[in-house]
């Protein structure tokens, strides 16, 4: 599992033990900023073996990598969006989606799986771990979610989900306000700028089944980059798009072009898409993007609307954040895409479901 490396030893399987998920939680009801840290105060699985014991659905990963970018602190995201809530208590089987009265974590078995050994002297030994743990997951029949990390995690990730489901058969849905298309930054080519790329031209995912939304920096695609991606029919788009025609008709668009090729999606966000007001804690942040009430909906249309076989939220750091709302903006479009799976798990059907009563369709009855 080292792959060579001296350093880290793998202990998952020690001491031994029944396989399954473990509850790090001493207390029941304990508040969700105390006790040892995992992703909603979930039980943790170390090893394939207790992923399939416990029929995990979907399994957290952390991947801290941030060595592939020159704005370093995203390896300290998975650490915050697991550990920095503030008020919500660990009953998490109750926890109620406010906008479809669904409870995902009482609909799915959702384990945290740890993190990915990461070689802080190499991105690529670094990849090829996040790599592995994928592959065991999905191997177990549960849906990866990275927690990031930069960005060039996506390329490992989908890799791995590619050799289980074929790479034709996978769309990509890359919420980001860069394109993430360079074949190299000053001559690598695994970077945070890089993975749209490497997919397409070395893992064979078919650029007509990448769908890029929310797309703004001044700094890419220039017109070169731009012309490679209309030539390779890359389905992007830009917050011109949006300003235009308004985000839910080209969520609308997405959704239908996601599907229309591809049986499965792969889910990546990075947290930069978010304006800056919503997401400070970001590496490379850029002015004039989603704000937190269109990414949090269409997160769970997504996953609702569309078979989603993994995702990731990525380049959150948390030292640039004076707040914490970076973190729980990505905590909760998580819960928000936990929450569409559910929907999908539970057999509901229909397009862009909200509850009739929490929605205001349906009045409260009188006593």
């Amino acid at each position: 599992m080292n792959d060579g490396w001296p350093f880290p030893v793998d202990r998952s399987a020690f001491p031994n033990r029944e396989p399954g998920p473990i509850n790090l939680q001493r207390y029941a009801g304990q508040p969700a900023y105390s006790g040892i840290a995992t992703f909603l105060g979930l039980p943790v699985c170390l090893t394939p073996e207790d992923l399939r014991a416990g029929n995990v659905d979907v399994a957290v990963l952390g991947a801290p990598v941030d060595s592939s970018t020159g704005h370093r602190g995203a390896a300290f995201g998975p650490r915050a969006i697991r550990g920095d809530e503030r008020y919500l208590f660990h009953n998490n089987t109750e926890w109620t989606n406010a906008s479809t009265r669904v409870k995902p974590l009482s609909e799915l078995t959702v384990v945290d799986y740890g993190d990915a050994a990461v070689d802080m002297f190499s991105v690529e030994r670094s990849l090829d771990q996040v790599a592995l743990l994928v592959r065991e997951i999905a191997d177990a029949g549960a849906v990866p979610v990275l927690l990031g990390g930069d960005h060039s995690v996506l390329w490992p990730s989908v890799r791995s989900l590619a050799q289980v489901h074929g790479a034709d058969r996978i769309a990509v849905v890359h919420f980001d306000a860069h394109p993430d298309c360079h074949d190299e930054i000053y001559g690598h080519k695994a970077t945070h700028a890089t993975p749209i790329w490497r997919l397409i031209e070395d893992e064979g995912i078919r650029p007509q089944n990448v769908v890029q939304v929310g797309i703004r920096t001044p700094a890419a695609p220039d017109n070169q980059l731009f012309n490679w991606m209309r030539k390779k029919g890359i389905r992007a788009h830009f917050m011109a798009e949006i300003e235009r025609v308004g985000f839910h008709a080209v969520l609308d668009k997405v959704i239908a072009e996601a599907r229309e090729n591809a049986d499965f999606v792969y889910l990546s966000v990075d947290i930069d898409v978010l304006d800056p007001a919503f997401a400070p804690g970001t590496g490379t942040p850029e002015p004039g993007g989603l704000t937190n009430r269109e990414l949090l909906p269409a997160f769970r249309r997504i996953c609702h609307e569309t078979h989603v076989i993994g995702m990731d939220v990525v380049e959150v750091a948390p030292h640039l954040d004076p707040g914490y709302s970076t973190a729980l903006n990505a905590r909760r479009a998580i819960f928000e895409g936990l929450t569409g799976m559910a929907m999908r798990k539970m057999g509901i059907t229909t397009t862009n479901y909200l509850h009739p009563v929490a929605s205001g369709e349906i009045r409260f009855p009188l006593a």
